[in-house]
């Protein structure tokens, strides 16, 4: 039996490694090149010091209160060389990447299908190389090379961590360097390549209602939490806000459909900001309810335009909810930023 640990990175790189049952993290990272911060590896310097995420664990009591005190094993600080998992489980390590000697990871894909399924979304399948060697956690990003170009740009998985196929949506941007090949040059087993997977917005753990709130795009990464969610069943109650510009904008809608299908705890609304023809109208925050809130025990999932993610963060101040989990990604047409 094993376990597959998630080390997410500060500078936002995520690497996978696997460890047995009973083994300690460190010496399972170190046997799979992961080079983490240690000087002892005793338990006694506190240089191994990282924060669990998620996941199951035992830290034995072999090691001293000066490198990990008890407040701090509370709070889900972890010495990795006496951290022996009981399940999968997610770990933040407060270094960069480089520092731990890791190169980023690069992944072959073909293209399957370019589908321009509005004026502003394209969507972009590929068929990776090599399936098995591409983890992530659902919500996470890759860095797609622009054919032809030296260039990247950034978009989020729509598609659940194994299928052999990644999916994602792209925004369609006039005189955009990804979306201008993909409108124009890109044919069926083109080849391209991606780096990855990155950042801070996944899908953790819990038994928390969730709200998921999506402007445009944004929706790709909470596609792939529903997804996983569907997957595995949950009793959360799961409710999506997912807003665009124009009723033409919006996509996906049969496949949110055939979401609330396989889970039958979530349930989702459209709303349009700048169409009469749609009966919701407004931005999302029009059509957050109070009900949905669960008075602050949630975790809220929110990606979006910088605009939106702030006007969000204000309407939980003028309500005076605080959620227990609030974890967002705000993408501007070149860039995305995860908190």
């Amino acid at each position: 039996m094993s376990y597959r640990i998630a080390f997410n990175f500060e500078d936002g790189v995520t690497r996978f490694i696997d460890c047995n049952a009973g083994e300690k993290v460190l010496d399972a990272a170190y046997r799979q090149k992961v080079n983490l911060p240690m000087d002892c590896s005793d338990g006694v310097c506190g240089t191994c010091k990282c924060r669990c995420e998620q996941g199951d664990y035992d830290l034995g009591d072999d090691y001293v209160e000066d490198a990990l005190t008890a407040e701090e094993a509370e709070e889900g600080l972890v010495l990795t060389c006496q951290m022996v998992p009981s399940s999968d489980c997610v770990i933040d390590v407060p270094v960069p990447s480089t520092a731990c000697k890791l190169v980023p990871t690069e992944h072959g894909a073909q293209v399957s299908a370019v589908e321009l399924v509005s004026d502003s979304t394209i969507v972009l399948k590929l068929r990776l190389d090599k399936p098995e060697a591409l983890d992530f956690l659902p919500g996470q990003y890759v860095n797609i090379t622009v054919p032809g170009t030296d260039q990247h740009r950034s978009y989020s998985f729509s598609s659940k961590p194994g299928a052999a196929e990644a999916s994602f949506l792209i925004r369609n941007i006039p005189g955009g360097l990804m979306s201008g090949w993909l409108a124009t040059e890109a044919q069926p087993d083109a080849r391209i390549s991606f780096v990855g997977p990155n950042g801070s917005f996944f899908l953790r753990a819990g038994t928390r209602p969730l709200l998921m709130l999506a402007g445009g795009t944004g929706l790709a990464p909470l596609l792939s939490m529903l997804e996983v969610l569907a997957d595995e069943g949950t009793d959360q109650p799961v409710h999506l806000v997912y807003g665009v510009s124009k009723v033409a904008d919006l996509v996906e809608i049969e496949r949110l459909d055939a979401l609330k299908d396989r889970l039958a705890t979530f349930t989702y609304v459209t709303c349009v900001s700048q169409d009469v023809e749609h009966p919701r109208k407004g931005h999302v925050t029009d059509h957050i309810e109070d009900e949905a809130l669960h008075a602050g025990d949630c975790d809220v999932y929110l990606c979006g335009p910088p605009a939106m993610v702030e006007s969000v963060r204000q309407l939980l101040r003028d309500r005076g909810v605080t959620p227990a989990g609030f974890y967002y990604e705000k993408f501007a047409p070149t860039e995305l930023v995860t908190a």
